[in-house]
């Protein structure tokens, strides 16, 4: 029995161990409504601007969410809060002939991670925001549980 916990120890370390992700979070919506009014705001650090790096919407819908795609509007901001990019853009939750679900699933809940910024370069090293708006026209988006922020570092071939 201590073996298969020791085992269930190691595996969960190595998932953990991501090199690249420098930046994390998720917010999760009250009765798993996201109100248009709700603007989730994620503040992170850089501090290695000779890097390039892609941003990543993480998305959790259950599989009864009335809609087959989401538009959400991103604004990334430095910390004088000047806007340094900004977009309006639809992610597909599920595919618009078939219906099923696009993402990762387990029962009813599915996990998307979406490109949100694919390449972008910092020319100073700071904090920094990134909030994401719902942009549907329906004011609250039923069954949508979670929104989240991933940055990365792009690996360069000397990083290898």
């Amino acid at each position: 029995m201590k073996n298969i916990h020791f085992l269930w120890l190691v595996l969960a370390t190595l998932a953990c161990n991501d090199p690249n992700r420098i930046y994390e979070k998720n917010v999760n919506f009250d009765n798993n409504i996201w109100a248009a009014t709700e603007v989730p705001i994620f503040d992170f650090e850089i501090t290695d601007i000779s890097k390039d790096y892609k941003f990543f919407y993480n998305i959790r819908n259950s599989i009864d969410y009335p809609f087959n795609n989401l538009y959400l509007s991103y604004s990334l901001e430095d910390s004088a809060a000047n806007e340094l990019s900004t977009a309006l853009q639809n992610i597909d939750l599920f595919d618009a002939k078939t219906g099923k679900p696009l993402g990762d699933g387990l029962g009813d809940i599915f996990d998307h991670r979406v490109e949100a910024l694919p390449i972008y370069k910092f020319q100073h090293p700071g904090y920094y925001r990134f909030k994401i708006q719902q942009y549907m026209r329906q004011d609250s988006l039923p069954l949508i549980l979670s929104v989240g922020l991933r940055v990365e570092e792009i690996a360069t071939s000397s990083d290898n």
